[in-house]
């Protein structure tokens, strides 16, 4: 995602081809290099004690296969973990991987507040005994890129029933965490921090929005949000918060980090709408990073018979 504010930020833009090949030498070393220690700690595969830093993955056994998956070809871990926006650790799209190794995800508590009948701190090992399904989901990122990615999560709206929401609750705001000496790209002015985001409630409670704890049978790389993450799969990627401290349940439309940024580029519900182009680059093409054709870009990412009724009687291209 770009800011037209703040000129700096051209590293960030869609990387060129011959650029993106001949990073992934560096791909394959920051990959191996976050995945591979760790998988020796003895004891539980789930549940670590506080000496446990990032970096670090372990296995998750036994997680369900969803029927709500895509059947198409996933993208490698060498490309899900070494291409990435996770700005917190940096503009470019190597930095989180790069810059990742320092920031510590146990231990990891969750707070849920607000218009709730239930609210409480969750840590991340309760929220890792929540039924975990693997649900191979399309990315679609706002600059135009895409992947398929086989995430390990649970629906959040299980967690949004178990705080009971009161009937004042009509939007669910998120933060991220706000830590500058283990996140470094907070150091810089590249957004407002801590990064937040937010839905509709209904969007929230819908079953293909999940809270993401793993991909490709392993706890999450920490470029990629460990060790939790939004996933809403008809929306541009820039809604997926990444390692959540924080969730509430409101009244009111929360602020967002990218419409705070850029308003006229960013809006709240950015549901990915081919017919409306970014103001730079058009959006009805798309390229899946590991491909070099572009594909049409699909309506809500090709989910639209399971989410467009959301969406009634709103015009998509003001409610962007």
């Amino acid at each position: 995602m770009l800011i037209k504010t703040h000129p700096e930020l051209k590293s960030s833009e869609i990387t060129p081809e011959s650029v993106y090949v001949n990073r992934r030498a560096f791909m394959r070393a920051a990959i191996a290099a976050s995945a591979g220690a760790a998988l020796a700690l003895p004891g539980s595969p789930l549940i670590h004690d506080a000496s446990a830093q990032a970096g670090g993955v372990w296995p998750i056994p036994n997680a369900a296969k969803s029927p709500l998956s895509t059947t198409e070809k996933v993208n490698t871990l060498e490309d899900i973990g070494g291409y990435n926006n996770f700005y917190e650790f940096g503009t470019d799209k190597t930095d989180p991987a790069r810059y990742q190794g320092k920031l510590t995800v146990r231990p990891w508590t969750m707070k849920v507040d607000g218009h709730v009948a239930k609210p409480g701190p969750f840590a991340i090992d309760d929220l890792l005994k929540f039924p975990l399904e693997e649900r191979v989901y399309r990315l679609r990122c706002v600059e135009a890129w895409s992947m398929v990615i086989p995430w390990i999560g649970f629906p959040l709206g299980e967690l949004l029933k178990k705080v009971e929401p009161t009937s004042k609750a009509k939007y669910v705001a998120f933060e991220t965490l706000r830590r500058p000496g283990e996140m470094p790209g907070q150091y810089q002015a590249s957004l407002q921090w801590p990064y937040v985001e937010g839905l509709r409630l209904d969007e929230a409670m819908h079953p293909l929005t999940i809270l993401a704890v793993g991909l490709y049978g392993k706890t999450l790389l920490t470029q990629n949000g460990a060790p939790l993450r939004l996933v809403v799969p008809w929306k541009y990627g820039f809604k997926s918060i990444k390692s959540i401290v924080r969730i509430s349940l409101v009244e009111k439309q929360p602020a967002t980090s990218w419409n705070l940024a850029n308003s006229g580029e960013y809006g709240f519900y950015s549901n990915v709408n081919p017919a409306v182009d970014h103001p730079r680059w058009t959006q009805s093409r798309e390229r899946r990073i590991g491909e070099f054709v572009r594909r049409p870009t699909l309506a809500f990412n090709g989910y639209g018979d399971q989410v467009a009724s959301l969406y009634t009687g709103m015009d998509l291209k003001k409610n962007y």
